[in-house]
């Protein structure tokens, strides 16, 4: 009997495809790996780190990232799956070019991909980004006061939209002209990261997100374990908080600065608004840094949620590990494509409006003020 329907029969799927068969001969990884090592400024351009930064990285992340060679296939190594992970980051490339790049099938790219972002993030924190003490808060007031000139400040913080695929059922609570989660960071002065929070919808406001971050009730309780208010240098009295600086968007408050209006301003609070946003732009600094290392953040993440928001963490500990090893370009920190969470006017206490009123008095005295700020202004 003549088989009347051949086309209409399944063919027999291929084990693995004849592309994909040559990746040990043609794969990027496996053809290119080793020479770039030999070259620290093509390793450095490729992924975005010094080759010691990278070893020291791998040495890290070795067991968590080394599967067992099964009699069906060789597993993939670490050092393969993390130079993926690094490129997709690096430029934000879909998985499909990754695909012909490195000669893995779409859905390994995919596993690897957020497996190890899982994993930079969970066993990175605590050495890159880890909660500070004290002591900590007193180093990195320090460092404010000798780059900003602005004492008693232990960061500045600010938020940022992270451009993601529209979740399903999402409505418009991501959307605030695309469709976004908005990242809030803490920064210090060398533009390191010491808090990050990522997650909350696109539409609402720096002020909302940092009221419903775990940063900001642990502020607002007072246990972030800040030292106790000081003298500003060169005076006796008075003793005053040590603060975090902000746009307009966020709340004044005890432990929290924020600029004057704009409206009718005296000499004295143009010079205090001056001086704050000297020191608040580290953190715009390190985003500008962030993202034109990771690249991945120049467009939206066509990921699903959760794993978007693993990747943008995993780059924000990179961000810290590569700051503290391998320095930064300083043109990376001059602008971004990143735009600023939403604006909303919020309004501030007393007692911070008082506190801040005393910092304007001490940029005016001989012993707070700075040469040019007159001519800055």
């Amino acid at each position: 009997m003549v088989d009347e329907e051949p086309e209409r029969r399944r063919r027999r799927r291929q084990w693995i495809h004849p592309i994909v068969a040559q990746r040990y001969r043609k794969g990027q990884f496996h053809s290119l790996y080793k020479d770039l090592r030999q070259d620290p400024f093509k390793f450095r351009s490729y992924c975005r780190m010094s080759v010691e930064a990278f070893d020291n990285l791998l040495s890290l992340l070795h067991p968590h990232l080394t599967f067992m060679d099964t009699c069906m296939r060789r597993s993939i190594s670490a050092e393969q799956r993390l130079i993926v992970t690094l490129r997709f980051l690096a430029t934000g490339n879909s998985f499909a070019s990754l695909h012909f790049e490195f000669l893995l099938g779409i859905s390994t790219i995919s596993g690897i991909v957020c497996h190890t972002c899982k994993v930079i993030w969970q066993h990175l924190r605590e050495a890159v980004m880890p909660t500070p003490k004290a002591e900590d808060w007193l180093r990195i007031a320090e460092g404010f006061y000798q780059s900003a000139q602005f004492p008693n400040c232990i960061g500045a913080l600010d938020g940022k939209h992270i451009r993601v695929k529209k979740p399903p059922h999402s409505g418009s609570r991501y959307f605030k002209k695309f469709f976004s989660v908005v990242l809030f960071a803490v920064s210090d002065a060398n533009y390191c990261f010491r808090y990050i929070d990522i997650g909350s919808y696109g539409s609402s406001s720096d002020s909302a997100v940092f009221s419903h971050s775990e940063f900001g009730h642990l502020l607002n309780r007072n246990a972030l374990d800040l030292p106790g208010d000081t003298a500003l240098p060169g005076t006796t009295d008075p003793a005053l908080p040590f603060v975090f600086v902000g746009d307009e968007a966020f709340a004044l408050g005890e432990h929290l600065m924020r600029p004057y209006s704009s409206r009718g301003l005296s000499l004295e609070r143009m010079i205090f608004n001056y001086r704050l946003t000297r020191a608040r732009r580290v953190v715009e600094c390190a985003f500008g840094i962030l993202s034109n290392k990771w690249r991945f953040l120049h467009s939206p993440i066509n990921l699903k949620l959760e794993n978007a928001i693993s990747a943008v963490k995993a780059a924000c500990v990179l961000h810290n590990f590569v700051r503290q090893r391998d320095g930064f370009n300083f043109e990376d920190s001059l602008e971004h494509s990143m735009e600023r969470s939403n604006f909303t006017g919020v309004r501030g206490n007393r007692h911070g409006a008082t506190i801040r009123d005393k910092f304007a008095d001490y940029f005016m005295l001989p012993e707070g003020e700075v040469p040019w700020q007159l001519q800055a202004i």
